[in-house]
């Protein structure tokens, strides 16, 4: 019998970056990378944001942190984050595609047209580009690079007035699989989070009383999310244990997506 095989488990001294890290899932996330030891390169397009989030990590004991403010929908500015990373920290092991944003609309609207090219531009094209950018660093992690995109229940279906971040979460959908079969032969795996309703300041303006409805009817832990909950399950795609785990779309949305009525 051939003997049990233990894997390892730890992202200790992997280096991350991590996209739309000012607040939400992307602030969770570089916490949790940090406590775990990896090195962490948090960015986002709010400079003074996540230069704030750098110094709440470093404040709670953990110096393996640096920020840069990052426009994701800026090319250039893509390849210098990726640079600095490299620079910073010697290498790159992991990304996590997080900056996001939410705009309703409905089609006859003026506004739509805007809405659909900044959404494809930042949570769909940037994440090609953040990958093809990270990508000979990725190829040289001994463990097997790791990509985490982070797309959305709205990625497995649709609600009123969202088509432009409908569309771009079910092709981050497309493009997480993708990658999965084109970079797996190099031992680079690509995996989707989808998360469902989190709170974060993307739906700051739903009253709560409005949330507490919602939740009870929709989903079957009868409670929103929080940040720190996708979080967990992102650093769980990337530990170098999970080398088999690739192409998958996984659901953070406390059995929503499963619920039939």
């Amino acid at each position: 019998m051939t003997p049990y095989q233990s894997l390892d488990r730890s992202v200790a001294g992997k280096t991350v970056l991590i996209t739309g890290a000012a607040s939400g899932m992307g602030r969770a996330t570089a916490h949790l990378f940090a406590r775990e030891g990896a090195n962490v390169m948090a960015t986002d397009m709010n400079g003074d944001g996540v230069a704030a989030v750098a110094a709440e990590i470093k404040e709670a004991g953990f110096a393996n942190v640096a920020s840069i403010a990052l426009d994701v929908s800026d090319h250039d500015a893509i390849k210098a984050s990726v640079a600095a990373t490299v620079e910073q920290f010697g290498g790159l092991d992991i990304l996590i595609n997080n900056a996001g944003f939410a705009r309703l609309a409905h089609p006859s609207e003026e506004a739509y047209e805007e809405i659909w090219e900044d959404s494809v531009a930042v949570m769909l094209t940037a994440h090609q580009r953040l990958i093809r950018a990270a990508l000979p660093h990725l190829m040289k992690t001994e463990t097997g690079g790791r990509i985490v995109n982070i797309a959305s229940t709205e990625g497995l279906g649709a609600t009123p007035l969202n088509g432009p971040y409908v569309a771009v979460k079910h092709g981050v959908i497309g493009l997480t699989r993708a990658m999965a079969v084109d970079l797996g032969r190099d031992g680079i795996t690509c995996n989707a989070i989808c998360p469902g309703p989190i709170d974060t300041a993307i739906n700051a303006s739903i009253p709560d009383d409005h949330k507490v409805i919602y939740a009870k009817r929709r989903v079957p832990l009868r409670r929103y999310g929080i940040p720190e909950e996708v979080a967990n399950i992102t650093l769980s795609c990337c530990l170098p244990a999970a080398s088999y785990l690739n192409g998958a779309i996984i659901p953070v949305d406390g059995g929503m997506s499963i619920k039939n009525a």
